[in-house]
C-alpha cells in the first residue's frame, strides 16, 4: 500500500466526489477510480457505496479511514523531522533483516523512509537471526528485525509484528483433506531454520521427542530455500503464513489441517539507544507504522500487531 494510495483514499472521503478528489490531487477521475478498485481489491471487501450522486463509507472503509489517517499523520511529522534532519547532514541508517521481513513489510518500510527523507542513505542486510545479533552487537547495524533480541546495555528492544505459523507441505506428499496428529506429522521430514532460532527450539516441544530432530529434520537458513524444499516434497515444515501465500493461492503448497498449532512468531526490533537516537527513534517509528499497515492488508489470522 502506497502513500500516495491513502492519500488518495482519504481525499475520496473528505470530499465524497470522484472530480473534487480528482483536482485536489492534480489528477484525474479514472485514476482515481483505478487506485479506489486496487485497495478494495487488496481489501477484499467494499471501501465505498456509490449509487449516483449518492456517496457514502461502508463501516470497513471507515476502519481504514482512520487507519489511514493516523498513518498519514505519523508519516507527515516524520518526514518534516527527517527532512529538517537530513538537510543538515546526509545521514546513513543501517538495517539488517530476516527473509520473512524482507519478503514481507521491508520494501514500502524503506520505501516510506525515503519519501520521508530523500537524502537519507539506507544499508539493508538480509541474513538469519543470529548473523544479524552478532553484527549488531559489533556495532554494523542501528536497528535489526529478527526473530530474537540482540541483548545488550544500549539496546532496545520492541516487537513489530507477529506472524503466524503454518505447517504446510507439498500436494505430493500430504493430503490436504486430511487433519494429521503430531505424531502423523513426525513421522514426515521435517524442514525447520537454523539451530537456536525460535522456530528450531519449537521443534523438539512440539513433538515432545528430542529425536525427530536427529532422524528427520532439516534446517536452513533461508527462507527461499524452504519454501523451495517444500515445493519439491523433501518434507514438511512449520513457515510464516503470510510468506507463502503465492504458493498457496497457486496450490504449489497447502496448509496442513493439524491437531496441535505451531506457536506463533514475534519479530523482534533492536536498535542502538546510544548514537544518532533522534534518527533512529524516527526510524523505528516508521518500522511500527510500516509493519501495521502490512498487517492492515493481510488476513488478520496471518499477522498481526499486538
Amino acid at each position: 500500500m502506497r502513500i500516495l494510495d491513502m492519500t488518495t483514499f482519504v481525499a475520496l472521503a473528505r470530499h465524497r466526489h470522484f472530480g473534487r478528489a480528482a483536482e485536489e490531487l492534480h489528477t484525474t477521475q479514472p485514476a482515481i477510480s483505478i487506485r479506489l478498485a486496487a485497495m478494495e481489491e487488496e481489501f477484499g471487501c467494499r471501501l465505498m457505496h456509490r449509487t449516483g450522486r449518492n456517496f457514502s463509507l461502508t463501516p470497513s472503509g471507515q476502519r481504514v479511514l482512520e487507519t489511514f489517517q493516523s498513518i498519514l499523520s505519523a508519516y507527515d511529522g516524520l518526514k518534516h523531522e527527517l527532512t529538517d534532519e537530513a538537510s543538515l547532514a546526509p545521514k546513513v541508517v543501517r538495517i539488517g533483516a530476516i527473509d520473512s521481513v524482507s519478503s514481507t513489510w521491508m520494501t514500502p518500510f524503506v520505501e516510506a523512509l525515503h519519501e520521508a527523507a530523500p537524502t537519507l542513505k539506507i544499508e539493508l542486510t538480509v541474513e538469519g537471526t543470529k548473523s544479524l545479533i552478532d553484527g549488531m552487537n559489533k556495532g554494523e547495524f542501528d536497528v535489526i528485525f529478527a526473530l530474537d533480541p540482540a541483548i545488550g546495555d544500549n539496546f532496545r528492544s520492541f516487537t513489530s509484528c507477529v506472524l503466524q505459523m503454518t505447517w504446510a507441505g507439498s500436494p505430493k506428499i500430504i493430503n490436504p483433506d486430511r487433519t494429521y496428529s503430531v505424531d502423523d506429522l513426525a513421522s514426515l521430514p521435517i524442514i525447520t531454520f537454523p539451530k537456536d532460532t525460535p522456530p528450531y527450539r519449537m521443534i523438539a516441544p512440539y513433538f515432545q521427542d528430542e529425536q525427530v530432530l536427529a532422524s528427520k529434520l532439516t534446517s536452513s537458513n533461508s527462507l527461499y530455500s524452504i519454501i523451495n524444499l517444500l515445493i519439491d516434497g523433501f518434507g514438511v515444515g512449520a513457515i510464516p503464513s503470510v510468506t507463502i501465500k503465492r504458493e498457496l493461492k497457486m496450490g504449489l503448497l497447502h496448509p496442513i489441517r493439524v491437531t496441535k498449532h505451531f506457536p506463533a512468531m514475534p519479530i523482534i526490533g533492536t536498535y542502538q539507544a546510544i548514537s544518532e537516537r533522534d534518527l533512529i527513534r524516527r526510524v523505528v517509528e516508521q518500522a511500527h507504522v510500516s509493519a501495521a499497515l502490512y498487517c492492515a492488508t493481510v488476513d488478520p489470522s496471518m499477522a498481526w500487531v499486538d
